[in-house]
Order: C-alpha cells, then structure tokens, then sequence
C-alpha cells in the first residue's frame, strides 16, 4: 500500500447560506481543494453527505459535482454514514490513492439543512437511529444523548455545570476561525443560564447545524514529500440503537478505530499534539477522550477541568471551534476536522494555531457511536 498525503484543502464558512446551493456549496469547497493543489484533473470525487435526498430533493450528488467541477468521466459517488459521512468518504478516498488504483481523488463534505422547516430537518437527522425501536418512540438525538448523559452524571457523580470546559474551549477556539458559525468566547456564568433543549443537554451542550463544504486533495506521498501525510486510519461500528449495546457508556467503535490507527501509524496516544474530536454533544466528547486513551473511564470530564483539552493544555481538542462552535453541518464535519487538522500541521490555522504541531487526529462520529471513523495526520 502506497503512503497517501494531503495536496489540497479548501472549505466554505459554516453559516445559514440561504443564497447558495448545495451543489454551490460542494463545488466552492471542492474547486478550492484543487487550487490549493494545482491540480486539474482527478481521477475520482467521494462525496460525504447525509441528508440531500430528504431536505434538497437531490441525489446523484457525486456526478452532479463532478459535472459542475468540469470533471466528466471521473469515477464520483456520494457515500452515508449519518454525521461519519465525510469521515467516511476520506476513507474510501484514502484506500483508493494507497491501493494504486487512483493517483488524484477529491473528497467533499457538503450538508445544506438550515432552509427547511425546524422539524423536517429534525426527522431527517433521526433516522440515523434506529427506525424500529428508537425512532418509533419519538427520540431525537438530542435525547438520546440527553439519556447517555444523565447516566453518565449517575455513575459517576457530575453535575450538569462540571461539562462547562467543553464549550468553553469550544467556543473560545471558534472566535479564532474566521469559518465558524460562532465566533465569541462564553464565560462559565454564560453556560450555567444556557436554556436546557433536553435535561440535563442545554444549548451550550449540543452543537448547532448549518450549511457548508469542506474537501481534501489527496495524492501519493511520493508525488508530495512536503504535504501532510495520511499515516494512520480506521473506521468501527457499534450497534445502532443505544440500549443494544452493553455498555452505552463506552464508545467501542471509537476504541476500535483508534486503536488500529494508532497502530498503523506506530504512534500512541502521547504522541498526538491535537485531537479533532466529534463534540456534537458535550458527553461525547468526554466519551471520545476516555476511549480513545486520553482520559481513565469515568475522568473525561475531571480531565477537561483540569484544563487539559485547552490550546496549551496535554491534548487540545476541537481547535478551531469544533461541531460546538465551527458548526456542524453533519455530511460535511469529518473533512472539517480533516481540514482543520491539515492546516494546524501546514502551520496555516492563524491565530488558532496550536505552536509545533506534529501530529494530529481526527474522529467523527456517525449516530450515537455506530460508525467511528478515526484518521492520524503527520507533518512531513
């Protein structure tokens, strides 16, 4: 298997992008990535998207970006895995350039949900869970989290407010990244009064949706000794319904997929300098980082307040802002974080730069935890 490295980025910024459409919002991205790339011609686009059928009444995304990128002939798919999509999608993109099938693969992340009516978007975005038993209840994502949460505060003796470190971080990264939806720090005072959307999840808890694209250029290594290389990556499941699982307070797919990107990357988790974790709640950020080795089961919380996620803290996590304040556009996070995290590495993320950054990883998320796609970036 060939090494793969990282050529192009580009991204759009995560607003309410009431005057552009989703394929304007995937081609921007994707025409950037090129740029950045020099690059004219690719041979294959992946497209990491959730919801277009359901809310843009488009699908057969892959060739209608390739035809709008002037790309015809070009191998292009859309691919879901709920919020793991584009993660997904880099993926599938990354094991065509190692395989030495492709030499030059574009992958996007596009998502447009902010234009339909609050519960249609809502509805799409629950069935991701389980339409049997979960969806067929009336549970939103919101409270299943909400669920996680409040058990997760049972066992182990939390309070609501000792989340706060979360979006403070999140929020305090995301004033430095001219692409996020917010861009103003919080203060502990501002997360206490935050209005609760599902107990004991409040508004500074759960991260906001929004429209926007993020792509990667991808090539050989051999053909880029100076770009960031892909060094490791791996994707895991995990049940789809939260109570089939035998511990719901454990991300065993977020385990998983560490563990054999750590692996193939020859690197531990001491070793990674920022972490680029899926903080669509904040639970599932203290649940990211004990599974995937940062934190003992149970202290992910106590590790955030000990500062310990912040920018000159052990492992700084969501730099630029996060799901919480870059936004999430759902089918598009993973190359966010991916984007996010190559730019840390090319010393390019500006004032949310965290000083000698070597090597970063990123996690998305798809659902609850069923999908963990987990990537190892390396600074040449």
């Amino acid at each position: 298997m060939r090494e793969v490295a990282i050529l192009g980025v580009g991204q759009t910024a995560v607003r309410e992008q009431w005057d552009r459409s989703i394929r304007q919002l995937a081609v921007t991205a994707g025409r950037a990535a090129m740029q950045d790339a020099g690059v004219e011609k690719v041979d294959a686009i992946y497209v990491g998207n959730m919801t277009s059928g359901v809310l843009n009444q488009q699908m057969q995304l892959g060739a209608l970006i390739a035809d709008h990128l002037n790309q015809h002939g070009a191998e292009a798919v859309k691919m879901e895995a709920a919020c793991g999509s584009a993660g997904s999608a880099m993926r599938q993109g990354l094991l065509a350039v190692a395989s030495g099938e492709l030499d030059a693969v574009l992958v996007i992340g596009v998502e447009k949900m902010t234009e339909t009516p609050f519960k249609e978007t809502t509805a799409a975005l629950t069935t991701a869970a389980d339409a049997d038993y979960e969806i067929v209840h009336g549970v939103t994502f919101v409270g299943l989290n909400a669920l996680i949460m409040r058990r997760y505060m049972h066992e182990y003796g939390y309070q609501r407010n000792d989340f706060a470190p979360f979006a403070l971080n999140a929020h305090s990264n995301g004033a430095n990244n001219p692409n996020a939806m917010f861009q103003k720090a919080i203060s502990q005072r501002t997360y206490e009064k935050g209005r609760i959307v599902a107990d004991p999840i409040s508004l500074f808890d759960a991260s906001p949706i929004g429209d926007g694209a993020a792509a990667l250029l991808l090539v050989p290594a051999a053909k880029a000794p100076n770009a960031v290389r892909v060094a490791g990556s791996a994707s895991a499941t995990d049940t789809l319904a939260v109570h089939d699982r035998h511990d719901m307070l454990w991300l065993k797919a977020a385990e998983q997929s560490a563990k054999r990107a750590y692996a193939e990357a020859g690197v531990v988790p001491e070793a990674i300098d920022l972490f680029e974790l899926h903080d669509a709640f904040s639970v599932m950020a203290a649940l990211s980082l004990e599974a995937t080795g940062f934190a003992e089961r149970g202290q992910g919380v106590r590790f955030a307040q000990e500062g310990e996620i912040f920018p000159d803290g052990r492992i700084p996590i969501c730099t630029m802002g996060g799901l919480k304040a870059r936004g999430h556009p759902v089918g598009a996070t993973g190359l966010y974080q991916l984007a996010e995290a190559t730019l840390q590495l090319r010393g390019q993320a500006g004032a949310a730069q965290i000083p000698d950054a070597k090597i970063a990883m990123t996690q998305n998320i798809g659902g609850s935890g069923a999908t963990i796609v987990t990537h190892i970036l390396e600074r040449p």
